[in-house]
């Protein structure tokens, strides 16, 4: 990567800006707390930036947040993201305005604020002509999410700026991998309207578990991987199996295990918790499938006077997008 101050920039649009979409992603994939995400087609939050003539980021509008985030640069996971990057490059020196638009809930556990920093980060990328490959972007979205929640794990922000299905092999030093995935796996997520912070949810974890727990999560984390690669989808389902996290947060989450029965009643391959919740998901060998889970959670959550929205998506393998 050019890090000098004299790169270049080429703005394309002809200077009107630039709107990005970046995905929702569903981290953990039930075993593999922190280190596995993948991506879906919706929701998704979209960002607009444009080059300005004074140095320095400003955040002149905000949507769809109901006034919960900050127009302060210095205190927003996509400005502050944003700014690691400019000066990495060397770049501090440019002027940016950003709109940052959410199309998805806030709090879902679905990668929001990921979603938010990547459309940022790769709107920057885009703007600057940075042709380096998307994975560099990867720490400074990870600087987002330390703000965020207090954690810079990349569960969320790398299937948001990938795509696909990933794996996080190793934090320090941060190696990143694509695991591929059947075609036919479809992802039912309903999103309770309850609140489950991040920051809280983390915080019930246990920090010691026994030798007997891990030796089965450690197993289910390979099933999972293997049965990706070998394109087995009950394999995947069978491994979808959380002895040490779900137990807790699960508590979070109102009539999680009266969910889990019904959709794998219904033909679920595998039910689990979204990230830190409240949003559960699951996976399904069909679209039609998974579309009839989402409308019966959604009935069952009604007669616990709890809204839910819900969301059918296949895996997304493109990750952020130029909207225009």
């Amino acid at each position: 990567m050019d890090n000098k101050s004299d790169k270049k920039i080429s703005p394309p649009l002809g200077g009107r800006g630039l709107k990005v979409f970046a995905p929702a992603t569903v981290a953990n994939v039930v075993c593999g707390f922190d280190v596995l995400g993948f991506a879906v087609n919706e929701p998704g939050d979209e960002v607009i930036m444009r080059l300005t003539n004074k140095p320095g980021i400003v955040i002149s509008k905000i949507t769809g947040d109901n006034g919960r985030l900050p127009l302060d640069p210095k205190k927003n996971t996509v400005s502050v993201s944003v700014e690691h990057y400019l000066k990495s490059n060397g770049r501090a020196d440019i002027g940016l305005d950003i709109e940052l638009h959410k199309k998805m809930p806030i709090g879902s556990g679905l990668g929001s604020s990921s979603a938010s920093t990547v459309a940022g980060l790769y709107a920057a990328k885009t703007l600057l002509g940075d042709d380096t490959d998307a994975v560099k972007l990867l720490p400074f979205a990870r600087k987002g999410e330390e703000m965020a929640c207090g954690h810079g794990h990349a569960d969320n922000v790398a299937p948001a700026l990938l795509g696909g299905f990933v794996l996080i092999r190793s934090y320090e030093p941060l190696d990143v991998i694509k695991l591929p995935h059947p075609k036919g796996l479809f992802c039912a997520i309903v999103f309770p309207d309850v609140d489950v912070p991040t920051r809280e949810a983390r915080q019930i974890i246990r920090n010691k578990i026994q030798m007997k727990d891990a030796v089965t999560q450690w197993g289910n984390i390979a099933g999972l991987v293997s049965g990706l690669f070998m394109n087995d989808i009950d394999l995947i389902g069978r491994s979808m199996q959380d002895v040490l996290v779900e137990p807790v947060r699960s508590m979070l989450i109102p009539g999680f295990y009266q969910m889990r029965e019904i959709a794998m009643e219904m033909g679920a391959v595998s039910f689990g918790i979204s990230g830190s919740g409240p949003s559960v998901f699951a996976f399904t060998k069909d679209e039609q499938t998974a579309m009839q889970i989402t409308q019966k959670l959604k009935q069952h959550l009604a007669k616990l006077n709890i809204g839910a929205n819900t969301y059918v998506s296949s895996i997304n393998d493109e990750g952020p997008k130029v909207l225009g």
